[in-house]
């Protein structure tokens, strides 16, 4: 056991430290993606994640009471066919008592020591308060990962884009009426055709040596089907009677705004037409003020995604952040090393 902070000693977490560490994340950074920081969604986020149990750290004082905590969640990357493991910092608050202690530091470099035989990269996409710490750290900002908006309601987002601007507050937290069907109701069915469809996706991708995560219908299930508490929904196409795309997203509130934050587009190599189809029925049947995602460069949702009304949105998208478990990340890497989706990064 080692010292963090004056009178204070770190462990690894165990599952009995689940209720006070969500006590303590709800009291430092309120309810979190889902509103409310339950038992459940903390043991899908950080134990039935296919890419491994999530390691972490918490700091008490001597009488046992929780100072602070540090969770790196687990993720892979595939870059051509080689495996890239990696973490990305989530679920990370100091108790108010303990703040100025240097414990969010202390247990950050400590994980990544611990991490280091078997991790590669470590990402995140830190908000503009946290990256100068982060910086301080040995994190490098790799660059911006831009949002691409397709307006689906022109009155109503044009009135919510006054809403933004004046500060006004949402006028409900009611759920957003999205007719779309469930991802978790879709999973529960045969799925059919999805196994042919990743794996003709995959051997596609062979070839691209970007950094992206390899979709297979067990990794989908997980992170759009599985989700307690976050209402992902799913459009599919088909060409001749076979599945030729899907697409996963979820409806959700912007301030005064309603947006279908639009995670992964799927299609088969070279299937533009399909993809456009997914793109616009976001938009189109969501329910939502707008659609919003991410079509990464070279991929058929980017090329389809212009002629079907999306346009990149001025001063969005969230800033990528990252470094090796050893130190910093080599200068020459940008975001273009990278073929995000949303859903990589949204949500953790």
């Amino acid at each position: 056991m080692s010292k963090p902070g004056s009178g204070l000693t770190h462990r690894p977490l165990t599952e009995a430290d689940t209720p006070a560490v969500l006590e303590l994340l709800t009291a430092s950074l309120a309810g979190g993606p889902t509103g409310t920081r339950s038992a459940e969604f903390f043991d899908w986020k950080h134990r039935r994640n296919p890419f491994g149990h999530s390691p972490g750290l918490v700091a008490e004082d001597a009488d046992g009471r929780l100072a602070g905590v540090r969770l790196f969640l687990r993720w892979q990357w595939r870059s051509g066919g080689r495996v890239i493991p990696a973490v990305r910092p989530v679920d990370t608050a100091t108790h108010p008592d303990f703040q100025g202690r240097g414990i969010f530091r202390e247990l950050t470099l400590r994980l990544l020591e611990e991490v280091a035989g078997d991790t590669e990269l470590v990402f995140n996409t830190p908000n503009g308060n946290s990256l100068p710490g982060y910086l301080k750290m040995g994190w490098r900002e790799v660059g911006r990962v831009p949002i691409a908006i397709r307006v689906a309601r022109p009155t109503a987002f044009a009135r919510g884009v006054r809403g933004v601007l004046a500060r006004r507050p949402a006028g409900t937290s009611r759920p957003v009426a999205c007719p779309l069907e469930r991802a978790a109701d879709w999973f529960g069915g045969p799925c059919t055709g999805l196994a042919e469809l990743l794996r003709e996706r995959a051997a596609a991708d062979v070839t691209d040596t970007r950094l992206a995560v390899r979709r297979t219908p067990e990794f989908l299930r997980w992170r759009y089907g599985d989700a307690p508490g976050l209402d992902y929904r799913v459009l599919t196409c088909h060409r001749g009677g076979e599945l030729s795309g899907l697409a996963f997203g979820r409806p959700r509130r912007r301030g005064p705004l309603t947006e279908f934050t639009l995670a992964d587009v799927i299609v088969r190599p070279g299937d533009r037409g399909s993809a456009a189809r997914l793109l616009r029925t976001a938009a189109a049947r969501s329910g939502c003020d707008h659609a919003a995602g991410h079509p990464a460069a070279g991929t058929e949702a980017a090329a389809a995604a212009l002629r079907s009304g999306y346009l990149t949105a001025p001063r969005t998208g969230m800033v990528l952040a990252a470094r090796t478990p050893a130190g910093p990340l080599p200068a020459d890497r940008s975001t273009a090393d990278w073929r995000f989706s949303l859903g990589d990064l949204e949500v953790f």
